[in-house]
């Protein structure tokens, strides 16, 4: 699997690589985790700001982080008593933006399939 480049989605037949990305989607499957995730791609912030802007309180906040980070999804650096969460990479904030152009062209009724079909010669 590269990194950085394009990963090549057959390489999901291996059982390893295969129960990795479904405990990554199984995390994005929640959505108050999403909607910290949403959060974060704004910028990092405290268990505090992400609780105001989800409305969610601090434990319940603190509780999902613990989740997103096992996972790889965030990060958190320790800044005297502060912990200000961010998330891991540039590819997590791809992973969502990829759901989210999804999810819209499902609303929209749109697809490659869809736009196959309609191109097909009679």
């Amino acid at each position: 699997m590269s990194h950085g480049g394009h990963s090549d989605p057959a390489e999901l037949l291996d059982p390893g690589l295969a129960r990795q990305v479904a405990e990554t989607m199984q995390a994005l499957a929640t959505p108050s985790r999403l909607r910290i995730l949403g959060r974060l791609y704004e910028g990092p912030a405290s268990v505090g700001e992400i609780g105001e802007a989800v409305g969610m309180d601090g434990s319940a906040v603190s509780h999902q982080l613990r989740i997103l980070r096992h996972l790889g999804l965030v990060t958190g650096e320790r800044e005297g008593r502060r912990v200000t969460y961010s998330l891991h990479d540039e590819h997590v904030g791809q992973l969502m933006e990829q759901a989210m152009s999804h999810v819209e062209h499902l609303r929209l009724g749109l697809s490659e399939h869809a736009h196959r079909r309609a191109k097909a010669p009679a």
